[in-house]
């Protein structure tokens, strides 16, 4: 059926968005606010507490996300995201690394609202945690961005940042040097500002306010020599107990902000601080929301280092996906099926 012809959802059955369903419904502006709502709901302890679940297989690994809040609308949802993570496949296969479906439920009844695509959303979302966590982790006066990750994921980090911070300065390194090239030509185009690829990139984390480090490294790439006084860095590469960005003496002497405390302890690069004895749970200054709520205060001094632990939750995901499914059947776009037919 043409998507023309397609009849307008009557919201009763499973509504089926694809990626570029997705795509049409959910801008980066939008995102970020309700990654921001997301946050503020669970310091107010009304969303449902999120949950993770990951499975090794030799070129990668599966992780199943779960979280649920309230929507927009007023309706209660609940989220389960399956991705499967395989960093070889653009390489190897001619596939995207990540790939997965997120499953979109009424929390008060169960009935399956919607399948959506993940990629998108988990794209947005993530760099969405980021702009949220720059509002109040970054200096106000920060200008110069250093990505370490010239993928998908860096791409829109970047755009993310620009909406929270006036972002004049960029350095692009990849371990891909033609990866970092592109990143640069497409990103000058994007954001009118100077964007420029970089074999080496200490001397450029050493010039920036902001370094986001989005790859899969399994090994540090920023000591605490490498990053200056009063800078923001977002860590999102690690979200498997066995990746790693950061060392953890960088942390040791760095504010370490979680955006999940518990999912931090065991999977990111928090993880390999608290198993060497660098930093105790007790030492990490605030989760995402008690910052966003206020409960915690945010950047104190312009000197202090900040980092961002950002493995990625489940409030994050049902906050887009929550959208995403409201705007569709407002629109009248998606497939209607009917699964226990």
């Amino acid at each position: 059926m043409a998507v023309a012809d397609r009849p307008a959802p009557s919201g009763r059955g499973t509504l089926v968005l694809t990626r570029r369903d997705v795509r049409g419904l959910l801008d980066m502006d939008a995102c970020i606010a309700a990654v921001d709502a997301a946050f503020r709901a669970h310091a107010e302890g009304t969303t449902l507490q999120p949950g993770v679940l990951g499975t090794h297989v030799p070129d990668g690994g599966f992780h199943v996300k779960t979280a649920g809040l309230r929507g927009v609308s007023g309706r209660w949802y609940f989220a389960m995201k399956i991705n499967a993570n395989f960093p070889g496949n653009p390489a190897r296969n001619g596939l995207p690394t990540i790939q997965g479906v997120i499953s979109l439920h009424d929390a008060t009844d169960g009935v399956l609202l919607a399948l959506l695509d993940s990629m998108e959303i988990t794209t947005l979302r993530t760099a969405a945690a980021t702009a949220v966590a720059a509002r109040h982790l970054a200096r106000a006066d920060a200008r110069v961005v250093t990505v370490l990750g010239c993928g998908v994921q860096g791409r829109s980090q970047l755009r993310a940042l620009s909406r929270v911070r006036s972002v004049e300065r960029v350095f692009a390194w990849d371990a891909e040097p033609a990866a970092a090239a592109r990143y640069a030509r497409e990103m000058t185009n994007v954001l009118g500002c100077d964007v420029q690829a970089v074999a080496e990139f200490r001397d450029a984390v050493r010039a920036s306010d902001v370094v986001v480090t989005c790859t899969p490294s399994r090994r540090p790439l920023l000591s605490a020599a490498d990053v200056p006084p009063g800078c923001f860095v977002a860590a999102v590469g690690a979200d498997s107990e066995d990746k790693q960005e950061l060392a953890t003496n960088l942390l040791a002497h760095s504010v370490v902000v979680a955006d999940v405390l518990e999912q931090c302890a065991c999977i990111g690069d928090l993880h390999h601080a608290l198993a060497a004895g660098a930093l105790r749970r007790e030492d990490v200054h605030a989760e995402l929301s008690d910052v966003v709520s206020e409960r915690r205060p945010g950047r104190r001094t312009d000197a202090e280092i900040i980092v961002f632990d950002s493995t990625g939750t489940a409030l994050e995901d049902v906050a887009a996906a929550a959208l995403v499914y409201e705007r569709a059947v407002d629109a009248g776009v998606g497939v209607e099926l009917w699964l226990g037919a």
